[in-house]
């Protein structure tokens, strides 16, 4: 006997593929297709016929919003959704299944007229999943890798996964051990929002968050989105952000048993050893809970090449170890009519040595940094009718930091600081559609900032933060239309010292997208944002060069682009290109200004950028046991300080900040053996205002490749990769006089049961 249905998958450019499957008992699934344009609605219910090979007919009943799922079965005919890739985030799936008998002696199909047919009605399944989003309809910039993605290219950390985005600039401070914070073009950290499973990530002491702390074992996605996504369900505090890069888990899945059990171990150069595990147990039919911890530890001495004008010097950095574990729990809840909710608690723990900048003949360093961070959240989401739907969120947050410098420039030769911040979050939202093209919604979110130190004079201040925003959007198959009114309200309190004023503000943002003809998936994007950030509680009130008088940071951003999905050629699976220039005007720029007595943080600065992004990605499937997948990304920058045309500076590119820079990968699947290549090229840069030689740091290439492979045991399997980083091993630096390692290695196991 074998099973058969068919499946309707719509792709982003709006073309539905009818696949019809074929399960016969002890072989692998075969499965074939033909695809027909139809135009679908939000909320119907589809009757759409594809041919079998045999000319039967068999029929699809589906009822979806927008739905596009790859539909799995296993040899008992249990249908198991193994991906999904859709618009939105809950979907259910109804299909009939045909059972066809074998009646002839010689094993094959018998004719259409002695062929029993009889149908068995599955239950119908719903999903609860990742979004995946139509990037290329997208109405402001989005970038995303998911799961697969990172495996294909063998990628391990967060931010080697960031830095294949276009428009991001990753300031790592070197070693395995370094802090690593993300800018979205060239408009600082501090304007560029870290979300966890739907909740931010704050740091209201610096407003940086370092993404080193976030391990990618249990990440399921990783999105950068620029301006405003259209996504207007969210919360309010993303809407506060000239950028958002949003980090989601992986939820369990569960198929024959009610367990998943995974472990992995990771070592390389240097000391590097990293082992972690993830348990998910389903408990009942409506709850599941997972677990996942992992341990790094790596002692960072990497050799580099000091060069100082003709003295080259090999040297070994030191003070660059690193001992951390991080550990989460989660619990999901699927509780039908009344929502879902997922109650998430997390715990870091890490102490690594700073190596500081290196200098001539005086390598050493003895800086320390201790973090232990926890927090809690909990989410909650639920349609109310068919209408209406709600989420609220709640948070805790508990973050202490430590910092100790042994150097005898100091009283007592010894500066030892301790800080503590706490935040508690709430954040409500409602989203309303009346129409298939017209939807509402309204998020309000209020948090309470606290800040802790034992540094001298310290005002021990506490920040009110309310945000509220109204977001409408207009889409249908060719045109979507997104706006947003945000408004701000921050009050402060201090227990000693002054405080600074309350500040008020409203911030609109406008999005637009276009499909210029129908039949072809072409399309035209603008955007318009106009966001500030405030200053943290070390510009207002760290030592004697915080400022309390200080204004909000303001950012103004533009951008126009084009999109374009589609399979031009027989030999592509399939090409998806995107081009976006931007402007962006930064001004009332929070920077430290010196003086003969001592520096003060001031507003004085202004910053004019323009730029280009170009993302291009594209599937090539040379037979049945060979494609190659590839990607590439360039952005062209010229931010430049526009302060004071009297200045030497004036015009010159900001510190950091290449005029070019660009990402390759190359990968290629085989059934014995996935390969990938991967290439980051970063432009000259200069660590200070005044682009003179001397302030200059080169430009470099770095290349990495990775070979991995998976083995079946049984119910389990087991993955091996091994990877080569820095393949040139290239003398570099990312931060000036904080050398970056040269060649290294690291090899991985990764066993699912």
């Amino acid at each position: 006997m074998y099973l058969s249905f068919s499946l309707s998958l719509q792709s982003d450019d709006g073309v539905t593929k009818h696949v019809h499957v074929s399960l016969v008992k002890g072989n692998p699934v075969q499965y074939r297709s033909c695809t027909r344009s139809c135009k679908l609605k939000k909320t119907s219910v589809y009757h759409c016929h594809c041919p079998p090979a045999d000319g039967k007919a068999t029929e699809l009943r589906e009822q979806a919003r927008k739905p596009a799922a790859i539909l799995n079965t296993d040899a008992s005919g249990e249908g198991i959704v193994n991906e999904i890739f859709m618009l939105n985030k809950q979907v259910k799936i109804s299909f009939w299944a045909g059972l066809f008998c074998l009646v002839t002696n010689n094993g094959l199909i018998a004719q259409q007229d002695s062929l029993v047919l009889r149908h068995r009605n599955l239950n119908e399944v719903e999903v609860v999943e990742k979004v995946r989003p139509a990037v290329t309809r997208e109405g402001t910039p989005v970038q995303m890798l998911n799961k697969s993605d990172m495996l294909r290219l063998g990628v391990h950390e967060l931010s080697e996964a960031v830095k294949r985005f276009s428009g991001v600039t990753i300031k790592d401070y070197g070693g395995i051990g370094g802090l690593k914070t993300v800018s979205v073009r060239s408009l600082g950290a501090q304007h560029t929002a870290i979300s966890y499973d739907g909740i931010t990530i704050s740091d209201a002491q610096s407003g940086q968050v370092d993404i080193s702390r976030f391990s990618l074992d249990n990440v399921e996605q990783v999105l950068l989105s620029i301006g405003q996504a259209d996504d207007i369900f969210q919360t309010a505090r993303i809407y506060a952000s000239a950028g958002a890069l949003q980090i989601e888990t992986s939820h369990p899945l569960f198929t024959d048993k009610k367990y998943t059990l995974e472990g992995q171990l990771k070592a390389g150069s240097f000391g590097y050893f990293n082992p972690s595990f993830r348990y998910g147990q389903k408990v009942g039919s409506k709850v599941a809970v997972t677990m996942h911890g992992d341990w790094l530890t790596a002692d960072g001495d990497y050799p580099f090449t000091l060069v100082n004008g003709t003295l080259r010097e090999e040297l070994k950095r030191l003070n660059s170890d690193i001992n951390s574990w991080r550990g989460e729990a989660n619990v999901y809840a699927d509780l039908q009519h009344a929502g879902r909710l997922q109650v998430k608690a997390y715990y870091f723990d890490s102490e690594r040595g700073l190596p500081g900048s290196v200098s001539l003949y005086n390598p050493q360093a003895r800086e320390r940094l201790w973090d232990r961070n926890f927090f809690t959240q909990t989410r909650y989401e639920n349609k109310i009718g068919e209408y209406l739907s709600v989420k609220g969120l709640l948070k805790f947050n508990h973050a202490y930091n430590r910092y100790l410098d042994i150097n005898n420039k100091y009283a007592g030769g010894r500066q030892d600081d301790r800080y503590t911040q706490k935040e508690y979050y709430a954040s409500g939202a409602l989203k309303y559609v009346p129409a298939d093209v017209l939807s509402f919604s309204f998020a309000s979110d209020f948090f309470v900032n606290t800040l802790d130190a034992t540094i001298p004079e310290s005002p021990y201040p506490t920040r009110y933060t309310s945000l509220s925003v109204l977001a409408a959007q207009y889409q249908d198959a060719r045109i979507t239309l997104t706006g947003s009114l945000l408004g701000t309200y921050i009050t402060e309190r201090v227990k000693t010292g002054d405080r600074p004023a309350d500040r008020k503000r409203i911030s609109p943002a406008l999005s637009g997208s276009w499909r210029i003809w129908e039949e072809k998936n072409i399309r035209v994007r603008a955007s318009f944002k106009d966001i500030f950030r405030v200053p943290t509680f070390n510009d207002l009130y760290y030592l004697r060069i915080g400022n309390t008088g200080l204004k909000p940071e303001r950012a103004t951003q533009y951008n126009v682009g084009l999109t374009w999905s589609g399979k031009p050629f027989s030999a592509l699976d399939y090409l998806r290109f995107s081009a976006d220039g931007y402007y962006n005007r930064v001004s009332d720029k929070i920077v430290v200004i010196p003086s003969l007595a001592f520096a003060r943080m001031m507003n004085f600065g202004e910053v004019s950028i323009k730029g280009l992004d170009l993302n291009m990605e594209a599937g090539m499937p040379v037979s049945n046991k060979l494609s190659f997948q590839l990607a590439g990304t360039y952005t062209w920058q010229k931010a430049v300080d526009i302060t004071d045309p009297d200045k030497k500076n004036y015009k010159h590119q900001i510190p950091y900040t290449p005029e070019h820079s660009g990402t390759a990968s190359l990968t290629a699947e085989t059934p014995w053996i996935n390969v990938g290549y991967m290439l980051t090229a970063v432009g000259n840069r200069y660590a200070l205002p005044q682009n003179i030689r001397e302030n200059r740091i080169d430009g470099y290439i770095e290349q990495g490749i990775s070979a991995n492979r998976t083995f079946k045991l049984g119910k389990a399997s087991l993955r091996l990769q091994g990877e080569i980083i820095n393949l040139g091993d290239i003398n570099y630096e990312v931060i000036k006089y904080y050398p970056m390692p040269g060649r290294s290695f690291r090899v991985s196991l990764k066993i699912n049961y």
